[in-house]
């Protein structure tokens, strides 16, 4: 569906599961309290405070985990996986802070009642929304009769549903062959373009969409200033625009509309949400991580000579230079001696990295180990230099020897972990590297954030791949 549909559908939604979740908990507790009541429970007052507490911890899941941006009702499987992974998810976090602020008052059973209840409730919403129809019907009209015309009219069909419905096509000026029209459910009418103001006048036409050749579009300019004059709603397919991987947008600088292409994300909403979560987990961090920082920097210095942190310049976001911080690892004068172990670098690439850096102390190494040096880049979270999850910030001369597509990686904030550590962190070669930081600028999202962060918990501990 057309992306302002998908806002609309996607909010309905969100209203939806959080009325859906104020009824499984009213559900829970008249089950728990009056049906299968092993013991009494305290008083009603006692959950007042938890109920929109239910509610905002399964909404907010469920927009940590895209499930209100990209519905796809046509693909039935979703009512049941999207309701499964928020409802388990929610249900730990639910649990997990019953335990961690000891509410011994809660039932747990009545908790177990509400996520059964609500993830049934979910599922049966999706199942029953899916056939409703938002905003009433909306009919178009296709002018072009290319591949690309007659995946909208796929689409199109697909959406009826929602009120989305093709009368028929136009055929544009440089179209010759019969349009094949097997694909789609039905058959629909092809008229000639110069019966346009006529359709307009005689039909109800909501909407004329022009999925034409690049040729064609000078000589459609007549036709697209009717329809304006109609006051018809028009859109135009740019896929003879020259792009592979960017992301097309309109957008206005005061009345000039500007077109943009952008190939790293551009939801403002959510970026912002990366950086607020990237800020009060660093420094929460911070002040319970104090101690160790404490015991670390003792550690260094009692253990040789230098500085207790280290400091580097590397590239973050756009190439912008920042200095990055980390507990010191190396002998003092470790930058001069890099010359005369070049010839061991064991990394392909630009990248510099020797397994048993003859340069490490006995406590660089163990910090190394446990990935401890970096625990000082929490400032630079904090500063808005970094985030929790992103690309690694390299350093400039290695930069400078990046081929065109490899500098993509710099358009995303640096981060402590991505995908490269879930594959084996310093053990991948570089093409493979910058192939996974590109793969993780592509498909980005705070589920996909959430799921790097949980799954380099374990790894780190573990030290696998470290170097």
């Amino acid at each position: 569906m057309f992306t302002h549909h998908d806002r609309i559908v996607g909010r309905l939604y969100l209203a939806g599961d959080a009325l859906v979740a104020l009824a499984s908990f009213a559900l829970a507790y008249g089950l728990r309290a009056y049906v299968l009541s092993p013991r009494p429970l305290f008083p009603p007052e006692n959950y007042y405070w938890i109920v929109p507490l239910v509610a905002g911890l399964w909404v907010g899941t469920g927009v940590v985990l895209g499930a209100y941006r990209d519905i796809r009702e046509d693909e039935v499987r979703r009512a049941f996986t999207v309701p499964l992974k928020v409802g388990f998810l929610a249900t730990a976090l639910l649990f997990a802070l019953t335990f961690a602020f000891r509410l011994e008052y809660i039932s747990r059973l009545l908790l177990g009642f509400y996520a059964v209840i609500d993830l049934a409730l979910m599922v049966a919403f999706r199942l029953a929304a899916r056939r409703l129809s938002v905003g009433g019907f909306r009919h178009f009209l296709l002018v072009g009769e290319t591949a690309e015309a007659l995946e909208i009219a796929r689409t199109l069909e697909a959406s009826e549903h929602r009120g989305l419905r093709l009368i028929g096509f136009a055929r544009a000026a440089s179209a010759s062959a019969p349009l094949d029209q097997s694909a789609l459910r039905r058959t629909y009418p092809v008229f000639p373009l110069a019966e346009l103001p006529d359709l307009l006048r005689q039909h109800v036409i909501d909407e004329v969409i022009f999925a034409i050749a690049k040729d064609d579009l000078e000589r459609l300019e007549p036709t697209f200033l009717m329809c304006e004059e109609e006051g018809v709603k028009t859109r135009l397919l740019l896929s003879f625009f020259p792009h592979v991987i960017s992301r097309v947008s309109l957008e206005r600088l005061r009345d000039m509309p500007l077109l943009t292409f952008s190939t790293t994300p551009e939801e403002e909403s959510l970026l912002l949400l990366k950086r607020v979560v990237d800020f009060l987990l660093a420094l929460a961090m911070l002040i319970l991580l104090s101690p160790l920082f404490l015991v670390l920097g003792a550690l260094i210095k009692l253990t040789s000579r230098g500085p207790v942190f280290y400091r580097q310049t590397r590239c973050g976001l756009g190439g912008r230079k920042f200095a990055l911080y980390k507990f010191r690892s190396m002998q003092a004068d470790a930058d001069l001696r890099r010359e005369e172990l070049e010839a061991l670098n064991e990394a392909d690439g630009p990248v510099f990295k020797i397994k048993d850096d003859p340069r490490c102390t006995p406590v660089g190494r163990f910090m190394r180990k446990l990935s401890l040096d970096e625990l000082p880049q929490l400032a630079n979270i904090l500063k808005g230099e970094m985030s929790f999850v992103g690309p690694r910030p390299p350093l400039p001369e290695e930069v400078e020897q990046y081929e065109p597509w490899q500098r993509r990686r710099l358009r995303m904030p640096p981060g402590l972990t991505c995908l490269w550590a879930l594959e084996g962190r310093s053990q991948l070669n570089f093409r493979r590297w910058m192939e996974l930081d590109l793969q993780y600028i592509d498909n980005w999202s705070p589920a996909l954030d959430l799921k790097i962060f949980l799954k380099t918990i374990p790894i780190v501990l573990l030290g696998r791949g470290a170097s």
